[in-house]
């Protein structure tokens, strides 16, 4: 039987339920990673920031130093705030540190054997009441929880990105999660001045099933020759009202993962409308995946 999504609006279910989570674990230096660490870290909490790469874990270190300082400069937080912040944070190779963590969230590619690969692993480190968190998102909870010795442990975080900017996360509970796991989870974002919606356990949950469909039809739209990528993306923006275009939103997202999850819900719908456009596989293919590769729809300069 598919679990329910947690009732967002009886607080009075979850709140105060997450005041034993002293200590986070971040697996995944990338954007998302380091996003999240530095959230985590600006609430107050000891944050453990894993990568099995030295060379990502300092980038991150730079990437979360320049984003804080850029806070400061705007006056959201106080100098003594930011060095407080980068202070909370640790840069582990190793997993064993991750050991004592309250809360582990994976935020590795997207990948499912990848993440399963690494929650099989988790098993063997983490304290057994830990509760471990995918920022998957598109891949199901389900199958990732069933590869674990603690399921009703697993839960789905999707952060926005850029996680310090965006308010929203997406929780996701598997058919095995528990009330407990979705109670600590909901208040832990509530403590990070964030909003959580749940969701059930479907490909794309309801950011991505709404979302990529959407860019992959834009991307349709150029392929197809109806407009250029600038008209495209003006029409959305001035026409719609959307703050950013879905072409250049995609290239922020990356071209590759915005395929990947075009992939799951094609594989886990098996509907025609949600075909990953020729287009967007030929740029995957190219090697242009948006800003981060300093091309996609536009062309990006380095930073």
């Amino acid at each position: 039987m598919t679990a329910q999504p947690f009732n967002i609006n009886e607080k009075a279910l979850y709140q105060g339920a997450s005041e034993h989570i002293k200590q986070v674990g971040i697996i995944g230096s990338g954007q998302m990673g380091r996003g999240i660490a530095q959230v985590f870290a600006q609430a107050g909490f000891q944050v453990i920031l894993q990568d099995i790469s030295k060379e990502a874990l300092e980038r991150a270190g730079q990437e979360i130093k320049k984003s804080l300082d850029k806070f400061v400069e705007k006056g959201i937080i106080k100098p003594d705030q930011c060095t407080k912040a980068l202070g909370q944070i640790r840069y582990e190779v190793d997993y064993d540190p991750l050991s004592d963590v309250d809360i582990a969230i994976e935020a590795i590619v997207e990948k499912e054997m990848a993440k399963s690969e690494l929650f099989r692993h988790l098993d063997t480190v983490l304290k057994s009441e830990a509760i471990r968190a995918s920022n998957t998102s598109s891949i199901s909870i389900t199958r990732m929880a069933a590869v674990t010795n603690r399921p009703e442990l697993l839960i789905g975080m999707h952060f926005m990105n850029p996680v310090p900017l965006m308010r929203l996360v997406e929780v996701i509970r598997g058919a095995q999660t528990n009330d407990e796991t979705t109670a600590v989870v909901l208040d832990l974002i509530a403590r990070l001045n964030k909003v959580g919606v749940t969701s059930k356990d479907f490909p794309g949950f309801i950011a991505n099933r709404v979302l990529m469909p959407l860019i992959n039809e834009a991307i349709f739209a150029l392929y197809e020759g109806i407009g250029t990528a600038e008209d495209i993306d003006t029409v959305m923006k001035l026409g719609m009202n959307h703050p950013m275009g879905p072409l250049t939103l995609a290239d922020f997202i990356g071209l590759d993962t915005c395929l990947s999850i075009m992939q799951v819900l094609y594989d886990g719908f098996q509907d025609a409308r949600f075909r990953p456009c020729p287009l967007l596989k030929q740029y995957v293919d190219a090697g242009y995946k948006g800003k981060k590769s300093g091309r996609g729809f536009f062309v990006y300069a380095a930073s």
